[in-house]
């Protein structure tokens, strides 16, 4: 016998309710931090922060409206001391004169292992009440189906109901559909295949050279030039390759080579909607002094540009993946 949607509703509203009542009733105030504040929107994190809380405001009952409050907090994928000193100082300005915090959380998997991170807090443990899966939700959503309406509370439908009739959900139900296909290409491999990638990174005169996404995942969104290493190259000569093909810079491959001057593997697993993608960034240090060379867009570039270290992270929410975080490395080494 399946539910109504009306007996469905009240089951989920009775399930937030009961998941906050189970809260500590000694803690003056509940907190609860939003990860990936200020990344570029996918399939994997659709919404901005501002959105997510929005959506789980709605989904609290009026009496602990008030006692609810939301920290944000910036993914650092390779740099884990910056995100848990990020969540501390947020904590500490939140919590004043408070004599104890209390961590809760669920310890749902491998990737939960940033619980662990907090041993001055003390820790409790939050089972997962209801057998809800947000991959399986999030694309249900994105595929066009339906059936997602019955595990969300009536104010989050309402608003996502809302959102499916924007242009920026087209665009993600379209990278869905493309990560469906992409997926499928490979399934019949004999295990999962890992891919390896080579992006530039190019400084001059307090710029870094980037480009506009022409196809997806990540179409219309800004990224370094770079792309897969073909079956017999070497992965320093992919990156020269990515970067004259995606940029048309006006310099041949052996002389972009005697400007390079680190390089750093990214590996988080995480790292990429496709899969296990690894790649090789390469930093080219083309001068702190000078005019900006002439660029323009190629291959799997719509557009390419010089954009000052300032304006990268005022816009960092419109960049591909991680490299933000990869330009920052490198910003911070030299």
């Amino acid at each position: 016998m399946y539910a109504s949607r009306r007996e469905r509703d009240q089951k989920l509203a009775r399930g937030v309710q009961h998941d906050l009542n189970r809260i500590p009733l000694f803690l003056r105030a509940r907190h609860r931090a939003l990860g990936s504040h200020r990344a570029a929107p996918n399939i994997k994190n659709p919404w901005t922060t501002v959105q997510r809380e929005q959506m789980l405001r709605a989904a609290i009952p009026p009496a602990h409206a008030s006692r609810v409050h939301f920290v944000y907090l910036r993914d650092y994928l390779y740099n884990d001391n910056l995100w848990a000193a990020e969540l501390q100082a947020q904590v500490a300005a939140l919590a004043g004169d408070a004599k104890a915090v209390v961590l809760i959380g669920h310890r749902k998997d491998s990737s939960s292992y940033y619980l662990e991170s907090f041993p001055q807090w003390e820790f409790q443990e939050f089972p997962q009440r209801m057998p809800l899966n947000a991959t399986r939700l999030r694309a249900s959503y994105f595929r066009g189906a339906r059936d997602w309406e019955n595990d969300v509370p009536p104010a989050v439908r309402a608003f996502l109901q809302t959102f499916a009739r924007t242009d920026e959900y087209a665009r993600l139900a379209d990278e869905q559909k493309f990560i469906d296909r992409y997926k499928q290409d490979w399934s019949a491999a004999p295990y999962p295949p890992i891919f390896v990638t080579a992006d530039a990174v190019t400084f001059k005169s307090g710029h870094v050279l980037v480009v506009k996404r022409r196809g997806f995942p990540g179409k219309g969104l800004w990224a370094l030039p770079g792309g897969f290493v073909e079956q017999n190259e070497w992965v320093e000569r992919a990156a020269v390759r990515e970067l004259r093909e995606e940029t048309g810079i006006a310099l041949t491959a052996n002389e972009l080579k005697k400007f390079i001057r680190a390089s750093r593997v990214f590996d988080h697993p995480d790292r990429s909607l496709r899969g296990r993608t690894i790649t090789h960034g390469f930093y080219f240090d083309l001068g702190a002094t000078g005019d900006l060379p002439r660029v323009k867009g190629g291959d799997d570039a719509a557009k390419a540009f010089w954009m000052s270290l300032n304006d990268v992270y005022l816009n960092e929410d419109r960049f591909f993946e991680d490299h933000v975080s990869i330009i920052t490395h490198f910003v911070n080494r030299f």
